[in-house]
This record gives structure tokens, sequence and C-alpha cells, in this order.
């Protein structure tokens, strides 16, 4: 099996860390201005995986996306120095005054381990990259204004507790806030600071298939 869809049972072969993990996340509360739903895993990263898209949406606009992936090794991975990895993907056009800061690629990483250490989603094995591509218009589109566009790859290793199980959770919630820094908007203040449980927040949805 190398990709989640539909529900998990017990008798149905996937590792109880792994199946915790999905319920966890299929039952998480994210920021409100973030639209996630379940897509299609890749199925030849790891023995098990499994995927989400979003897109932060503030008044009507959609201003970020990306994407994320949990995977499980039962056996372990030596790279990963443990049995999940978290794969992730972030994108979103800048504003002109931000495209030309040198250190821009910086500031962005500091984004995703900041916002993993404020949700006290414990981790180790970090590692990513930071690419930022100009877009130059001309004749028929001389028009538009030059845009940038920051794309952020980066993956990393959630801390396992005794048993095995991680707390996605908190890591799910330090990817919106990843997504939603990228977007440009300020830090979740009030009911939305939370990850679950309370008002202010939306629950995940299901993709319509």
């Amino acid at each position: 099996m190398a990709a989640v869809h539909g529900q998990l049972g017990e008798d149905d072969g996937v590792p109880y860390p792994f199946r915790h993990a999905v319920d966890a996340l299929r039952g998480a509360r994210v920021r409100s201005e973030v639209r996630i739903e379940e897509v299609t895993a890749p199925r030849r990263l790891a023995a098990y995986a499994y995927a989400l898209e979003a897109t932060v949406v503030a008044d009507g606009e959609e201003l970020a996306d990306g994407r994320v992936v949990l995977l499980h090794e039962p056996a372990g991975h030596d790279a990963w120095h443990g049995t999940f990895r978290l794969v992730t993907l972030a994108r979103a056009d800048l504003e002109p005054e931000m495209a030309g800061d040198p250190l821009l690629p910086e500031v962005s990483w500091s984004w995703l381990t900041g916002a993993l250490d404020a949700r006290g989603a414990d981790h180790d094995e970090p590692s990513g990259t930071v690419s930022r591509a100009s877009s130059h218009f001309f004749g028929g589109l001389a028009d538009r204004p030059d845009e940038t566009r920051i794309e952020l790859r980066a993956s990393w290793s959630p801390r396992e507790r005794p048993g095995g199980e991680i707390d996605v959770t908190a890591h799910l919630a330090a990817w919106c806030d990843l997504l939603c820094t990228c977007a440009g908007l300020p830090p979740a203040e009030g009911p939305d600071a939370s990850v679950r449980g309370t008002a202010g927040v939306v629950p995940l949805p299901k993709r319509r298939t």
C-alpha cells in the first residue's frame, strides 16, 4: 500500500501509528483563511503516504497555495532518523518591495522553522530549498506589472513519542501558518490561534470525487 484513500480500519493491515496520524489529520481544524482538501498521495516515496493540498483565501482572493505529504516507513528510514517524514511545497506571489530583498530566502526558511517552533511541533532533520522566480512582460502583455513568485520546498521528521505516534496536528497547524505567512497574513489571534476545538476555524473537508 503506497497511498491512503477512504476510511482506515483496524483489519486493513495499515500500521496503527500511521492510521492514527491520518485520522488526526482528517479530524484537524485549521485557520479559517485556509481551504484544505485531500488529494492523491504519491505512490513511490514510502510504503504509506497521505497528502493534502491547501489554498489561502482572503477577501475572495487566492494568496498562496501548497501541498503537504505525510510519509511512513514502518521499519524506519536511515535518512529520516525515524519512521515518519513530512514533505511540503508552499508557493505565493510576492509584493514588489519584498521580491528584491537579498535576505528573502533566509527569511522564508525562518517562516517554516519559526512556525514549527511556535506550534510546539518537535522535529529533526529539516532540509529544503527556497526559490524565487520573476516574470517580465513584453509586447501585448507589456502593461502587466512584473511578478515574482516564491516557492519553498522542505521536509522534516516529526519527533515520535513512545509507541511511534506523532503530534501531527501541530505540524499541520505549523504548515498552515507557513502558508498564511507566505500570503502576507498576520499571525493568528484569538480562536484561530488554536489548532482545534474552537470557534472561528473550519473542519477539514473531503474532496468530492
